[in-house]
C-alpha cells in the first residue's frame, strides 16, 4: 500500500503523520486490498474560524476509487471525521462486493 500524506499552506509534522497513519489503520483493517491512499490537509484562509481546517483522502482499492473530505476547526477533529467517513464507505464498499448468493442444496433422493 502506498501512502502519501502532504499538506497545502502547512508543515506535516511527525505527529500529524503518525497519528494519520495510526487513524488509517483502522479503515485497512476492515479492508485489505486497499492499493494507494493519498492524504491531503489544507489550511484554507477563511474569515470564520469554523471549517477552517480540511483534511481529505482518496484511496484506490480494486475495483473502485474512495474520496472523502472533512472540515473543521481542529485539524486533527477533521482527520477524525474522514476517517469515520472513510470507514463506512469502505465497509460499504466490500458489503457490495461480496458475494450474497448461496448455493441451493441439491434435493435428496
Amino acid at each position: 500500500m502506498n501512502l502519501t500524506i502532504s499538506g497545502q499552506h502547512l508543515e506535516v509534522t511527525p505527529a500529524m503523520r503518525s497519528y494519520v497513519t495510526t487513524k488509517l489503520d483502522r479503515v485497512i483493517r476492515h479492508f485489505d486490498q486497499v492499493v494507494d491512499v493519498k492524504v491531503r490537509l489544507t489550511v484554507d484562509n477563511q474569515k470564520e474560524k469554523e471549517r477552517r481546517q480540511r483534511a481529505e483522502c482518496n484511496i484506490h482499492v480494486k475495483g473502485n476509487d474512495l474520496f472523502a473530505e472533512s472540515s473543521h476547526e481542529d485539524l486533527y477533529a477533521a482527520v477524525d471525521d474522514l476517517v469515520d467517513k472513510l470507514d463506512r464507505q469502505v465497509v460499504s464498499h466490500k458489503e457490495r462486493r461480496q458475494d450474497h448468493h448461496h448455493e441451493t442444496p441439491k434435493r435428496l433422493m
